[in-house]
This record gives structure tokens, sequence and C-alpha cells, in this order.
């Protein structure tokens, strides 16, 4: 960001990328979009609630007050009639727009300072007929609170860390976590919607890992 905060990370693990889009806020790993090449991507509001919500079957996009606004499954992966993708546009904030078009094209843009980046997150899922989509492992409650504090404490030691090494508030406040830290905190928020928890719940593990 013109702040000098970090805006967009991508990182890559074997033939898997994601990208993740950061508010532009100091010292913060608060997270406003995480986009997937296996087809899973989530926008959040401002306040870290589900804003769109995408899989490799369709997505939804809801209100702030949690409501349901729309829901779309992709063509190539329902033999059913199927209500069309209208176009969506949201503005995450003043510098980073995503564009849903279809499931291939999904488009987030980043916009300062006269310049331009733009990043086709949309993939292209193939399934067989003959087959189906297995589940992801889902962990329990307790296990998904542990995860949340575990990191939240991994971030408090790197905040100490900085203090130590860097006496000077001006410098350590400028200091991004590790992205290890970053990955992780992703990581849990993507088995949070893929869990069968309360929303209450769901919404005090993004706050933990957010905070």
């Amino acid at each position: 960001y013109p702040s000098g905060n970090l805006a967009i990370i991508i990182t890559g693990e074997r033939d898997q990328h994601s990208l993740i889009v950061q508010e532009d806020e100091l010292r913060t790993t608060k997270i406003r979009a995480l986009f997937q090449s296996d087809g899973r991507s989530t926008c959040y509001y401002r306040n870290g609630d589900e804003w769109i919500n995408m899989s490799i079957q369709g997505g939804q996009y809801l209100d702030q007050a949690g409501n349901r606004v729309r829901r779309w499954m992709w063509p190539n992966l329902s033999p059913e009639p199927h209500v069309p993708l209208s176009p969506i546009f949201i503005s995450l904030n003043c510098h980073v727009g995503v564009r849903i078009l279809a499931q291939d094209k999904i488009f987030v843009s980043f916009l300062a300072m006269g310049q331009q980046a733009k990043f086709n997150m949309g993939t292209k899922v193939q399934v067989s007929t003959t087959s189906q989509l297995l589940p992801p492992a889902q962990l329990g409650e307790d296990e998904l609170l542990l995860l949340a504090f575990r990191v939240r404490i991994l971030q408090l030691f790197d905040r100490m860390r900085g203090c130590l090494n860097f006496p000077s508030t001006e410098q350590w406040n400028k200091m991004q976590p590790p992205m290890y830290l970053i990955t992780q905190a992703v990581k849990i928020l993507e088995l949070c919607m893929a869990a069968d928890i309360s929303d209450e719940l769901r919404s005090s593990i993004k706050a933990i890992v957010n905070a």
C-alpha cells in the first residue's frame, strides 16, 4: 500500500498457490481475502465477517448481517439447470478490488499511485461423473481453538522479539509478521469454514488469529 503496509501475499507449495489480501493497517495480520488455486476462496468484510465464499461447486454472497444475498453453482459441475452467475464486483478497500465473472475468471486488482497489478485466481475444475469429491477432514471445536491460540501466542512471541531487537517503537511497528504465521492463520480460517461449528465460535477464532 502507499502507506508501506503489505497488501498482497502470494504463496506456493508444489502445484498449489494462494493469494492473500491483507488490510491496510500497521502491524496487522487481518486477512480481507484468500484465493486458492484449488477453487476455494473467501472474502471478508472489514469486521471479519464472511462476505463471499466459493468452492469448486459454486459460491455464495452474504450481506453484513449474515444473510445470503446470492448463491450459484458453476455450470461445468452442475448437470441441472442453474441460475447464471451475474458478474460480481466488490471493493475490499480503496486499493483492492475483486471481480467474479466465471469460475476461471476471478480477478484481484490492486491500484495505487497510478500503477495497477491484476491477478486471475480463477480455476477450471473438471470432475468425473463417476467420482465424488471427498469432504475435507474436520477438526473439533477444542482443536480449532487450540490451533488459534497457538498462532496467537507465536504472534506475541514474534512481537516480543521485535521489541528486544529493535528498541525503537517506530522500527518494530513497521515489521511484518513472519510468512509462516500468516500461512498458519490462513489455514486455520480455512478449517473453520469447513468445520461444523457455530458462527459465534467461528467469529471468535477469526478474532484470535487476526488480533
